[in-house]
């Protein structure tokens, strides 16, 4: 519950194999499994998991599944995660609330898709991840800037100004304006995702 109260039950009449795990702050159960090792495993891997409770919940899935999940194969999975005014802008409590209703492997195209809207909605990344956007890392940025159309030409020693904006251009057409920065950095989450859309290495 709210409080981080669990219980679970698994009666009698589920369907084998059916089983329960009741932790601090979190409950995993099913039944049709491939086996009980299923819940088992997902509760020691979020149990050790590191991060936010969606990085313990995904590898949690992940780990379930890994054992055999269900024993009817995979259709869907969904992830939501809820926070007071955790939601867009604050008008809701939905802080993560994404689903896959049919797709072949359900848990890696929820994982796709959260990794976008991880990128265009929530602000979770540590600052450590912030690089200087200087040297090898400034004509990376700015090589892919000109490849995307952002940018007509790239300088080699500096950042300067017209490329600053071709970058702000980008978050913008990205939807990334929550991770726009003014003091001459870049999250690696932003830079990785350039990289993969210019094709540069």
């Amino acid at each position: 519950d709210s409080k981080g109260r669990g219980a679970a039950h698994t009666g009698e009449k589920c369907m084998e194999s059916a089983a329960h795990v009741v932790g601090k702050g979190y409950t995993c159960q099913g039944n049709i499994l491939a086996s009980a090792s299923v819940v088992t495993s997902m509760a020691e891997t979020y149990e050790r998991t590191e991060g936010d409770l969606i990085d313990k919940l995904f590898a949690g899935l992940k780990s379930g599944q890994a054992q055999g999940g269900d024993k009817r194969g995979m259709q869907s999975a969904a992830v939501l995660v809820v926070r007071k005014n955790g939601g867009y802008g604050g008008g809701n409590d939905r802080y993560v609330d994404v689903r896959v209703d049919e797709h072949p492997r359900p848990i890696e195209e929820l994982e796709r898709i959260f990794r976008i809207y991880d990128m265009t909605l929530l602000s979770r990344e540590p600052l450590n991840m912030l690089i200087r956007l200087e040297g090898a890392v400034a004509q990376r940025v700015q090589e892919a800037l000109v490849t995307l159309g952002y940018l007509k030409a790239a300088e080699r020693a500096c950042f300067p100004p017209e490329a600053a904006a071709a970058l702000e251009k980008f978050m913008n057409v990205s939807n990334f304006e929550n991770k726009a920065r003014s003091d001459g950095t870049i999250w690696q989450s932003v830079l990785d995702y350039l990289m993969k859309e210019a094709r540069v290495g």
